[in-house]
């Protein structure tokens, strides 16, 4: 297909001057940064749990677990509507990316998180940080700070810049220990000035957004001065199997002002990736909440917490992967086509199978003796089958992830948002229900359950976009 005949006009000139980062090379950045960033996080709460009071670091635990559960629902879909927008348009031979329309979604959900939260000031005051207001204020202030470093973060993966991307997120772990250090050697004290970490993180993780621009500019200047072409031309040049469908989306966004998203179409992959990212917070959390309400035993929320720690770290550092993935994912379909789609996808799941069979093996072996005596200290009685169970749950999790986005790649957000709220809700239900009577086995088994449901959906849907792309393709 053609420019002409998707109705485009108009040249659009492709630097030669952007050279961008492999996949492989992106996630293994990444993965370094994102590495450190969760190793300086371990660190800041244990130094805030040796600084502080028992009472006092909970409260800075909680102060964390409701920003990281907000900001997750929130801004997360942003970036990913940003990356896959930039990554796409990249692709396609477009010098300029208007920012107009993922601006505005994202200002509108830092507002409503803005209303919420001043509506529900005295029950976050009194309840959920048991009387500290200075708590309230730093969920506030942090909260809308993560509206601009997550926006920057979209941004960067979109133009591939994941060696920036790294130091984004390594500069806002290292900016939040320091808080907790200050405490430690003296030059602070009290909790408050250990929770302030939390707030300024953000603001300063955005010192790296200057020497992006900066770098970008260049790159553009260099692109200006080379010989144009034409879009017909790009398309000749970036015209792979299968690519019609993302010629015409592609076509569609142009048609509006400076080459913008539709508000329409930008807002609604945005809410659906919120409803992706609430039901994985509902995978990870569910579990430690309802057992919390229902359970006798006050430590065993805690210790079910604990066993999905085995799950969260590896979702952490995928993270890494997730991010180069998508716009990778999205530059294949518009250029390369179906088979080197497939082929990325493939290498991630085959890698993904080999580390969860390790783990789930590892868990099988010396699982209840490395909780008990290595990490947490805790006199309870793991099973090792329920461990392994999370470890294939983690597994199917963490490819889940990789199907999922392929398929925002391909525009199918609502879809995959249907697989997750599918998933989340079968697993809700499944922990309220009294089938297994150990609470604990009930969470093992229910999380790998769930994410083989939501593994096998979104295989299908998967396997549903390719066969789509290979009818049109022939």
């Amino acid at each position: 297909m053609s420019a002409s005949s998707t109705g485009r006009a108009g040249p659009a000139r492709v630097g030669a001057g952007e050279r961008p980062r492999s996949y492989g090379s992106g996630a293994r950045i990444l993965s370094i940064g994102i590495a450190s960033t969760g190793l300086l996080t371990f660190a800041y709460f244990s130094i805030a749990s040796h600084v502080l009071g028992p009472a006092s670091a909970k409260r800075i635990d909680v102060l964390w677990s409701v920003m990281f559960v907000i900001i997750s629902v929130i801004y997360r879909p942003i970036e990913q509507l940003l990356s896959r927008t930039i990554a796409e348009r990249r692709a396609r031979g477009h010098a300029q990316h208007a920012l107009r329309v993922p601006m505005l979604i994202q200002a509108s959900f830092a507002l409503v998180f803005l209303v919420v939260a001043l509506a529900l000031h005295d029950e976050l005051v009194n309840r959920v940080f048991e009387h500290n207001g200075a708590l309230y204020d730093v969920l506030v202030v942090g909260t809308l700070a993560y509206a601009a470093s997550y926006f920057a973060r979209g941004w960067l993966a979109g133009h591939q810049r994941f060696g920036l991307f790294g130091g984004l997120v390594l500069m806002e772990s290292t900016s939040r220990i320091c808080f907790a250090l200050a405490v430690a050697v003296g030059l602070a004290s009290g909790q408050t000035a250990v929770a302030l970490g939390i707030a300024a993180a953000p603001f300063v993780s955005l010192v790296v957004v200057p020497a992006a621009f900066a770098r970008s500019r260049g790159e553009r200047s260099e692109a200006l001065a080379g010989a144009p072409i034409t879009v017909d031309e790009a398309d000749a040049a970036l015209a792979g199997p299968g690519t019609e469908e993302v010629q015409e989306t592609a076509a569609r966004d142009a048609s509006s002002p400076e080459g913008e998203l539709s508000l329409r179409r930008g807002g609604g992959f945005a809410v659906w990736v919120s409803s992706i990212m609430l039901s994985e917070q509902t995978l990870l959390n569910a579990a430690v909440l309802t057992v919390d309400a229902t359970s006798t035993k006050r430590a065993l929320a805690g210790i079910v917490f604990n066993v999905l720690l085995i799950a969260r770290a590896p979702l952490q550092l995928f993270q890494a992967i997730q991010t180069s993935l998508l716009p990778h994912l999205t530059g294949l379909e518009a250029t390369a086509g179906h088979d080197a789609f497939a082929r990325a996808i493939r290498v991630t799941i085959l890698a993904i199978a080999g580390f969860a069979g390790a783990v789930a093996l590892g868990l099988l072996v010396v699982g209840p003796f490395a909780l008990r005596h290595v990490f947490f200290g805790q006199a309870y009685s793991y099973g090792r089958f329920g461990l392994a169970l999370i470890g294939v749950g983690m597994g199917l999790h963490l490819t889940s992830g990789a199907l999922n986005q392929a398929a925002l790649a391909r525009d199918r957000a609502r879809a995959a948002a249907g697989c997750w709220l599918l998933a989340a809700a079968v697993f809700l239900g499944w922990m309220l229900t009294p089938a297994v009577g150990d609470q604990l086995l009930r969470a093992e088994i229910g999380y790998a359950g769930a994410t083989a449901l939501l593994a096998a959906t979104l295989g299908a849907l998967y396997r549903q976009g390719s066969r789509r792309i290979e009818a049109v393709a022939t």
